[in-house]
């Protein structure tokens, strides 16, 4: 069996997770989608695509997608090793994804990688 990938969760400098709490402040039905769908992240990693993951054109980010009412999107990145690296999560109103939710999942990730050095 394959070892399963490791989901991390974006930490500001102050230690809290703006990811989980976006993901605590969901109603129950939509916490439960969003934390089956990482699951599927865990657990089948970078062989899954559509419709649940998606590239984002233009970025190294990807973009988990969970359809329906609620159009709830998290932005991440695979990192080092067998590992995801949670950055953005935000409900989706129109067609495209804005691009002032990309730039913050992009400056979550530069601060990431300048923490981490």
């Amino acid at each position: 069996m394959e070892e399963k990938w490791e989901i991390l969760l974006y930490r500001t400098e102050q230690g809290g997770s703006p990811v989980q709490e976006f993901i605590n402040s969901l109603e129950i039905k939509a916490k439960a989608k969003v934390e089956s769908t990482i699951n599927l992240l865990r657990e089948f990693g970078t062989r899954l695509g559509l419709p649940h993951f998606k590239k984002i054109v233009g970025s190294e980010l990807w973009e988990m997608r969970l359809l329906g009412s609620d159009n709830i999107r998290v932005l991440y990145i695979s990192v080092a090793g067998r590992a995801f690296l949670l950055l953005h999560g935000f409900k989706k109103k129109k067609d495209k994804t804005p691009g002032k939710e990309i730039k913050v999942a992009e400056a979550r990730l530069v601060d990431h990688r300048f923490r981490s050095r």
